[in-house]
């Protein structure tokens, strides 16, 4: 093999999108078909679906990629196991690119990942892109807005980012035991960087649109506060730090709540005076809360509404999902890999379907 066959070798790569079937999927599979540049090796799609009736992937597909995509059953088992999943199925390529199927590679994406990964030292085993998210320019971002936004800044995250199949490999790649879309980047970095691999940032920029979501996402997210309970098992009180992640508002949360139920119980004792006392730290607490929500936004009638709801709703869900990770992570031990350096095999086999073109 001449050196520009090593060099070339070096720079070959797959791609691996676990999805849902989401409308996005299409757009992000022809975004990554038009980009200028060396084209993947493989695509490898995780159809990770709940239930077997449900539309082939197929037809989200381009033509330019069917002949190198492959289809893996994910079974259900959230984005870690699924992304587990395509990368075993990605072949022995020396890179594994993980995309969102809610992102859009830009034009230049092909060409830029090659220099990306053309710079990687031997000691690095990923390199991020820059996230891009676009927010409205003609009036104030929502709180969803905002959130989504924040990913522009994340760290790590695995809506755009390159690792090499030899450092998932000697780590074991993602931990299972995080069934949701929240902390498993942040978990494979960190046991990444403590096995003396290094992680750096590209020059590729990929855009990650706001997603519509409905008024009660914001409740639902804080079943992340669960996920923050295994890091916690896993890396240390310090994890945040170190994964240059944001703390977010558990303690005050925690406060808020405790409050509320104070207040409660002493109402039932008829203890009136702490009761009182109690209810206007929770109303002290929850009032600070929702302006902190509404004051940066665009403060229609709707947004305020639902941070006004939300925000009481938010303390007592952080709450019990915080006590819920309490209790099912409490002999959580940090992930050992296979002496082979491969993950465990999948509870169901890996079925490929392979497409035409």
């Amino acid at each position: 093999m001449t050196e520009r066959d090593a060099r070339t070798r070096d720079a070959e790569y797959a791609v691996v999108v676990p999805t849902l079937g989401r409308p996005s999927l299409r757009v992000c599979l022809h975004a990554l078909a038009e980009a200028s540049g060396p084209g993947p090796a493989r695509v490898v799609l995780v159809d990770d679906r709940p239930g077997p009736a449900r539309l082939p992937l197929t037809a989200d597909v381009p033509p330019s990629l069917r002949s190198r995509t492959i289809v893996v059953p994910g079974g259900a088992r959230g984005p870690a196991a699924a992304r587990n999943l395509g990368w075993r199925a990605a072949g022995d390529v020396p890179w594994i690119v993980f995309l969102d199927d809610d992102v859009v590679p830009g034009p230049t994406w092909g060409d830029d990942l090659t220099l990306d990964l053309a710079a990687a030292t031997e000691r690095t085993a990923g390199i991020a892109a820059r996230i891009e998210v676009p927010v409205p320019t003609d009036r104030r971002p929502t709180d969803w807005e905002r959130n989504t936004a924040g990913l522009a800044a994340a760290r790590w995250i695995t809506a755009d980012m390159a690792y090499r199949r030899a450092a998932l490999a000697a780590v074991g790649g993602f931990d299972e035991r995080f069934r949701r879309a929240f902390r498993e980047d942040a978990d494979l970095a960190l046991r990444i960087l403590d096995a003396g691999w290094t992680l750096t940032g590209g020059r590729r920029t990929t855009t990650h649109p706001v997603r519509s979501a409905g008024r009660w996402t914001s409740v639902r997210l804080q079943a992340g506060n669960a996920d923050d309970v295994l890091m916690t098992r896993l890396h240390g009180r310090h994890w945040w730090r170190r994964a240059q992640a944001h703390r977010g508002r558990l303690p005050a949360h925690l406060a808020v709540t405790g409050a509320g139920v104070t207040a409660l119980g002493c109402a039932l004792l008829d203890r009136h005076r702490p009761a009182g006392v109690c209810a206007a730290a929770w109303l002290a607490g929850t009032t600070e809360f929702a302006l902190a929500r509404i004051l940066p936004g665009p403060r229609t009638r709707d947004e305020v509404l639902t941070m006004v709801v939300t925000s009481v709703l938010i303390p007592p869900a952080a709450t019990w999902h915080w006590l819920r990770g309490r209790l099912a992570h409490r002999t959580a031990r940090p992930l050992t890999p296979l002496g082979t350096g491969e993950p465990a095999p999948a509870a169901r086999p890996a079925v490929r379907e392979r497409l035409r073109s």
